[in-house]
This record gives C-alpha cells, sequence and structure tokens, in this order.
C-alpha cells in the first residue's frame, strides 16, 4: 500500500524558492533544504527529484506568478504609455527597496550564477525575458497606434532597451545601496519615449 504524502508538496516548493530565492542555487545545500521544508530529504528527491530539478520547479514557480502580473499591468484598457512607465517605475522603486535588495529578482539571479554553464537555466531565463519583451513590445505598438509615443519611435527596440535597463536595474539595485542609481536611470530610460 503506497504511503500519502505527509507535507503539501505546493507549500514545499514555494518554501524552496524562497530560500534558492535568498540563497542562490550554490550556497543551499540539500541539508538546508531539508531543514527549511521541514521534510526528509528521500521525500524531496521522491517529489521533486535532485536539487537542481527542484530549483526549476521553483524558477517555473516564480515566473508563473510574476507574469500575470506584468500583463495585468501592461494590458490594462486605455492609454498604454503610463501603464509602461509605472512598470518601469516600479521595478526601480523595488530594486531600492531595502527588502528587495537582499533577494533581488529570481530570474536575474539564475541568469547571473546558473544561465552561462547550465543550459536549462538558461532556455527559462530566456523564455521569462522573452514574455516580458513581448509584453513590452504589444503595449509599445499600441502606444504608438494610440498616438503616445512618436512614429519614429520604434516598439521593438524601446522594449529589447527596456528589459536590458529593467534587468540591469536589478542587478545594481541588489549590489548599490544608493537607490538614486536606479530611480535616475529608470527616468533617463523613460525620457527615450517621449
Amino acid at each position: 500500500m503506497a504511503r500519502t504524502k505527509e507535507f503539501d508538496p505546493d507549500a514545499a516548493l514555494q518554501s524552496a524558492l524562497e530560500l534558492f530565492w535568498r540563497r542562490g542555487y550554490e550556497a543551499t545545500s540539500v541539508a538546508d533544504l531539508v531543514e527549511h521544508l521541514g521534510i526528509g530529504r528521500a521525500s524531496i528527491y521522491a517529489t521533486f527529484g535532485s536539487k537542481h530539478e527542484l530549483y526549476l520547479k521553483a524558477l517555473d514557480r516564480y515566473a508563473e506568478t510574476q507574469n500575470p502580473l506584468l500583463l495585468s499591468e501592461l494590458s490594462r484598457p486605455g492609454p498604454a504609455l503610463p501603464a509602461v512607465r509605472e512598470v518601469v517605475r516600479r521595478f526601480a522603486a523595488e530594486a531600492a527597496s531595502p527588502d528587495r535588495r537582499r533577494t533581488g529578482c529570481f530570474v536575474t539571479n539564475t541568469a547571473a550564477e546558473l544561465a552561462p554553464h547550465d543550459g536549462a537555466a538558461a532556455r527559462r531565463v530566456e523564455a521569462s525575458w522573452d514574455r516580458f519583451e513581448t509584453l513590452l513590445h504589444s503595449s509599445l505598438v499600441r502606444a504608438r497606434a494610440q498616438g503616445e509615443l512618436p512614429d519614429g519611435r520604434d516598439p521593438q527596440a524601446l522594449a529589447r532597451m527596456l528589459l536590458v535597463l529593467l534587468q540591469g536595474v536589478r542587478v545594481v539595485g541588489k549590489a548599490s545601496g544608493d537607490p538614486a542609481r536606479v530611480r535616475d536611470a529608470a527616468e533617463q530610460a523613460l525620457a527615450l519615449l517621449d
């Protein structure tokens, strides 16, 4: 007779996500996961696979929670450019906040720590960035169609510039104690939308 799980796999995955997000992949051992999740090593392996598989599942969970927020922000009816501006300013504010400085962005952290040598992680990072760029591009196309963005502006190039800027904002925000750095960079980027 099969044993039933004595823990909630969904809650355990969320807990693993939070630990990996805070500490990173390499700095989190299986022993750390056992202690943090409060479940045995065998249960972790049986439910999630290896530490690497658990990390990737946590990264997928993170993307699942972030994408709907961005979609909601960038696809509201009405003027599109104010929504893009709000997203950029929100990213800058989060990057400069003391709470977020400790963790940064899980996707950006993965890009820096694992993507250069881990194909599975790199594919997830690229997929996340592609989705974000597509949302920005769609908003900027709509802004141009509504007369909010000058005709000479290239929505695709602007979306890519904003994606790269916002990833950089997250890195600098995590490492710098000067919130003006990220705020000023975000405002300069937004000036390109005028």
